[in-house]
């Protein structure tokens, strides 16, 4: 069989070709993205925050693009699209309440009944419910792909986690930032995945369209990854479980605690990336679990405890972590040199401030693999500070993919950080220490060579930045304090001497 050569003009061709529909494509999806999201301003009056507005449009949007992708036999007749967008009647809501609940109870696919359990509407007016069904039945739907589907949902979740007023952002990690911990990390068909905070689901569906990327059809689904969620949240949860769908993910969403014995339902994992809700752990009366030994109401140290038990030996992690958990003194002490002994912590990143919802929050990921042994596996921490920067991030200048390029190349093509690297000296961004050096200032990791002030109070102008700094200060303090409360209820004073 004779292979036709492709001219080089013909290869050119072609790249123009399709990169003119790639960018088509692209700008249709966040017109549409932009329609949907304009509905919005039909709820303001009815004082409907943008969060509960994405929750609400799950319900809506799961109905309609199940009549576009033909697969509305998974839903009974009178519960379908078409039911609500010809509906005549003097009382939609009560109508939409109905297919609700009923979903929620009798859908006969356990996904369905799930993204539909415990619903709670945020209309109040039929004439509200109404003209955001019609504008969503205007879209141009048939220009839409499968795949597209889940590309214009989480479209729609970037816009809720850009607007300030959502208060979501706190919950959603910049895709440039997730992008480049996935290459690095190099996810693999077959291999399980885990987010213990999974939020919207956005580490998952990112993962999964770098594992499609990087295999053919076949590969993928002769031996497809699997993923594992847990979310505390119940509209955040329903919101998840409408994004894995739509993606298509062979997942696993659990409604629960990871920091719970909700995490029976969790498996050993070959890889886990998360970024853990910031603050302090509230009270509950929930069964703690057993092997989260040092007890902390800190939910990042916790979650940290989590992951370094949940990973298989081998297994590989990328967590996005606050500052105070680099030199918090006590406990915070204890499960670092934890982390370094039972695996190998081999990068730190040093995210700047900004790329957040709140501009006075500093943040690191921490890569690690865990080790074969139960200590030792630590013998130094490469450090790469893209806090020291000159670029001051924020809404005038978001974060992109191009700002982990040089960090990317450092890093290397090896997963587990074992590429070789070469320290660039005091004036560098990137460097290392050995544990010796480490163990000498107190297992602190909260090291820095290079002069910024990218972050500090002072260069704050904006009347929000500096809100965000006084609470962020408040909440640390809080935390603080709890845990010294903690350890004094703890205390045995027959043990103190007088």
């Amino acid at each position: 069989m004779i292979t036709p050569k492709i001219s080089h003009h013909d290869a050119v061709k072609n790249y123009v070709i399709c990169s003119f529909i790639k960018r088509q494509k692209s700008m249709n999806n966040e017109n549409i993205i932009q329609k949907i999201w304009n509905l919005c301003h039909i709820l303001r009056g009815d004082g409907i925050s943008y969060h509960e507005y994405i929750s609400e449009l799950t319900y809506l949007l799961f109905l309609k693009i199940a009549e576009e992708n033909k697969t509305e036999n998974l839903l009974p007749d009178h519960c379908r699209w078409n039911k609500l967008a010809n509906y005549k009647g003097v009382d939609l809501l009560t109508e939409y309440r109905d297919i609700l609940t009923y979903l929620g109870g009798h859908a006969s696919v356990e996904i369905i009944r799930k993204i539909y359990a415990f619903p709670t509407t945020v209309f109040s007016h039929s004439e509200n419910l109404k003209a955001v069904i019609d504008g969503i039945a205007k879209i141009d739907w048939h220009s839409i792909t499968q795949d597209g589907m889940g590309d214009i949902y989480e479209g729609l979740l970037s816009k809720n986690s850009q607007d300030a007023r959502s208060g979501a952002g706190q919950y959603f990690t910049p895709r440039p930032l997730v992008d480049s911990i996935i290459k690095l990390i190099q996810p693999k068909i077959g291999e399980l995945i885990q987010d213990p905070a999974v939020g919207s689901g956005g580490f998952l569906i990112s993962t999964d369209k770098y594992i499609r990327e990087n295999s053919s059809s076949t590969v993928y689904d002769s031996n497809p990854p699997k993923y594992e969620g847990v979310e505390i949240e119940k509209s955040t949860y329903r919101i998840c479980l409408m994004n894995v769908f739509l993606h298509q993910l062979d997942a696993s969403i659990i409604l629960g605690d990871a920091l719970t014995d909700d995490s029976r339902l969790l498996s050993s994992a070959d890889v886990i990336l998360a970024n853990p809700p910031f603050g302090a752990k509230a009270g509950s009366a929930r069964q703690k679990r057993d092997d989260i030994i040092h007890v902390t109401s800190n939910k990042q140290l916790a979650f940290l405890q989590h992951i370094i038990s949940a990973l298989k030996t081998g297994g590989r992690a990328a967590v996005v972590l606050p500052d105070n958990v680099l030199f918090d003194a006590g406990i915070g002490k204890t499960i670092r040199q934890e982390l370094m002994d039972k695996c190998d912590l081999h990068t730190i990143l040093r995210l700047p401030v900004g790329i957040f919802y709140s501009p006075g929050v500093k943040t690191n990921v921490l890569f690690f693999t865990k080790g074969l042994s139960d200590t030792n596996n630590t013998t130094k921490v490469w450090f790469y500070d893209m806090r020291s920067t000159s670029t001051r991030f924020g809404k005038r200048r978001p974060l992109t993919e191009s700002d982990f390029s040089d960090f990317d190349n450092l890093y290397g093509n090896d997963p587990h950080g074992k590429s070789e690297r070469i320290d660039q000296g005091n004036d560098g961004l990137w460097r290392f220490f050995t544990r010796e050096q480490i163990r000498e200032i107190d297992d602190n990791l909260d090291i820095s060579w290079l002069k910024s002030d990218d972050g500090n109070e002072e260069s704050f102008n904006e009347p929000n930045e500096i809100a965000t700094s006084i609470i962020e200060h408040l909440r640390e303090a809080m935390i603080e304090i709890k845990e010294l409360t903690e350890e004094f209820e703890n205390l045995d004073l027959n043990t103190i001497d007088e």
